[in-house]
């Protein structure tokens, strides 16, 4: 089976990413996509606020948006199939989110073996000298033909 070229890759991980109903509903926007990279932002709402008395975003929608981020970074890489999932996350939250901005996660997708992906990301908001969280995990990077997804997406 050939391996599908970095566009349609990039293509597949920004179709699935945008069509995961907790991405939608978190307001996610992949911004970057592409060989093993990924940018995806999420606006500030008060729907998703964990601390009334202070505004921050809630740590789960953090997570949310560094799991997907990293999904997708994985999804983008060239030595990686096009479909994955989380094996493991460790996220470090650094300090919380500024209330009112946006956050943006970036996942780097730094080694991909036969069966795990492993990948970096940080989230920020607009105070950039100052990550919100840091991530490290492993991602199912499983090359077998029924996990393809030039199979599946055709």
């Amino acid at each position: 089976m050939k391996s599908l070229s970095p566009e349609k890759k990039a293509e597949i991980a920004r179709r699935f990413t945008e069509a995961i109903p907790h991405c939608s509903a978190l307001g996610m926007s992949l911004d970057e996509i592409g060989e093993g990279e990924a940018l995806i932002s999420m606006p500030y709402d008060t729907r998703f606020i964990g601390d009334p008395r202070t505004g921050v975003i809630h740590g789960g929608a953090v997570s949310a948006l560094m799991d997907t981020c990293c999904g997708a970074a994985v999804m983008s890489h060239p030595d990686a199939p096009a479909i994955t999932a989380t094996i493991d996350l460790r996220i470090d939250y650094m300090r919380p989110a500024t209330p009112g901005q946006a956050i943006r996660a970036r996942a780097t997708c730094y080694r991909v073996t036969k069966s795990v992906a492993f990948v970096r990301a940080v989230a920020m908001d607009d105070d950039d000298d100052r990550p919100v969280a840091t991530a490290t995990g492993t991602f199912t990077a499983d090359h077998s033909p029924s996990r393809r997804s030039s199979e599946a997406l055709s």
